[in-house]
């Protein structure tokens, strides 16, 4: 993974086993079935979705690799620091999680939602060691990557955009190209592979070669870029 500037972090060899990684991968654990008829609704989707997704986080926290749970409050940190509006924050966790889950249906703000994330992860770390105080967020804000974030969501948008405009989303591009120029390049990409991902976006080999080659710029582990991207 990386570190604030751009430069890649050290990792163990079973990180190649990581598909995800902080709050792009809680988002990808945080759908539910919206097929679901009324009755088995009612049987499966919890009765309070709030606490049920900050339940993830707790969870995460000394149950998953500590790459994976480390970096959700990082993540999160990275984006209330930045000065990105409430509607880019909901709206990239909108697109993050195929829509599921949006905390405004439940009275939260995107940058109310990212503060209660930290929040309950702050709280379930500090179960363990009540002495920890959470590090200053460090984004990556490498001009050339940011450059290179954008160059390639710019050659999908279209789909990308097609896609969630289907789903009563519009606006996920510019969103995650704001995550990008104003809050992280590293998390910008992963939101926009979550996206990619929950929409299905068709690309080609040749994109999945550069989508691929750039998650190593980061220091992703193997398999975070082309798990389950829609690659004929």
């Amino acid at each position: 993974m990386m570190t604030g500037q751009g430069e890649p972090a050290e990792h163990s060899g079973d990180d190649a086993f990581i598909l995800d990684i902080g709050i792009s991968w809680l988002a990808s654990k945080s759908a539910y079935p919206m097929w679901l008829s009324a009755e088995d609704s009612a049987r499966f989707v919890p009765p309070n979705p709030v606490a049920a997704q900050l339940g993830l986080v707790e969870g995460a926290v000394g149950t998953v690799h500590r790459a994976i749970a480390m970096q959700i409050g990082e993540d999160a940190r990275r984006l209330l620091a930045s000065a990105l509006p409430d509607e880019v924050l909901r709206t990239v966790w909108l697109g993050a999680t195929e829509g599921y889950f949006d905390p405004a249906a439940h009275g939260l703000s995107g940058r109310e939602w990212m503060a209660r994330i930290e929040q309950t992860w702050t709280a379930s770390v500090r179960e363990a060691d009540a002495m920890f105080v959470p590090p200053a967020p460090q984004p990556v804000t490498d001009a050339d990557l940011r450059r290179r974030v954008l160059d390639q969501i710019g050659t999908v948008a279209d789909g990308l955009e097609r896609a969630a405009d289907e789903r009563s989303l519009p606006g996920l591009v510019p969103a995650l190209e704001q995550v990008v120029t104003g809050a992280c390049a590293d998390l910008g990409f992963r939101l926009f592979l979550r996206a990619m991902k929950e929409y299905f976006v068709a690309i080609d080999e040749n994109r999945c070669e550069a989508f691929t080659a750039l998650g190593e710029r980061f220091g992703y582990p193997e398999f975070l870029v082309d798990d389950n991207l829609n690659v004929g």
